[in-house]
């Protein structure tokens, strides 16, 4: 895995459409494996949280995640994106750590070709047998740039939110240590129970729809 160096480094405010604001040291990258432009968001105290992880403490808290247009920005409720990237956002600040957002949408397959699956997830199909009809992989995203930017930084050793383990399977395989992996909420709604149950059950995220269903409905 070749190095990646820093390209620049700026804070920039933040303000969710539920009015929960934070700042930002979003770092950017040269050389990183797959020339994308994906970005590093140092939230809270970050630098104690290395400083602790380098002594042997806790680890930062880390989340990888995946570019989603429609989820991120336009408030989509066919995936659970947009509220995973704000509970993250939250979660990170209060605890120290990075939000790596990964231009990888679609699961790696991108934004027009994600469109046309979810044409397919309206036939019937799930969201992973829709991109396989599209002849794209279930899945076609690499995180050694999250590897990359991630010791750069010198966070060699990271506690992972994420319900995915392939994320953590990624990263420990690119020399990432894994300390503890992190649970995220399960933001269900009828628009997405498809979506997150074929999660669960095809790729094994750690989602417990069931409960989350019974407190939506009791809500």
């Amino acid at each position: 895995m070749t190095t990646a160096t820093v390209r620049t480094r700026v804070r920039v405010p933040l303000r969710f459409p539920d009015g929960y604001a934070t700042t930002a040291a979003v770092t950017t990258f040269r050389g990183l494996a797959d020339g994308r432009e994906h970005l590093l968001l140092g939230l809270g105290d970050w630098e104690a949280a290395l400083a602790r992880s380098h002594d042997g403490g806790d680890a930062p808290l880390v989340r990888p995640h995946s570019e989603c247009l429609t989820g991120d920005v336009f408030g989509s409720e066919r995936c659970d994106c947009g509220p995973q990237l704000r509970e993250a956002a939250e979660r990170i600040t209060e605890a120290g750590g990075f939000l790596l957002y990964l231009r990888q949408e679609g699961r790696g397959i991108g934004l027009y070709a994600k469109l046309d699956a979810y044409a397919l997830q309206d036939q019937g199909l799930d969201t992973y047998a829709a991109n396989r009809a599209l002849g794209h992989g279930e899945d076609e995203r690499d995180y050694t740039p999250a590897a990359q930017m991630l010791r750069t930084l010198g966070a060699s050793r990271i506690r992972l939110l994420s319900n995915n383990p392939d994320k953590a399977h990624q990263l420990e395989a690119l020399g990432i240590e894994v300390t503890e992996r992190v649970m995220t909420g399960v933001h269900a709604s009828p628009a997405n129970v498809r979506y997150l149950a074929a999660k669960r059950d095809h790729t094994s995220h750690s989602i417990d729809l069931d409960t989350a269903l019974a407190l939506a409905v009791t809500a």
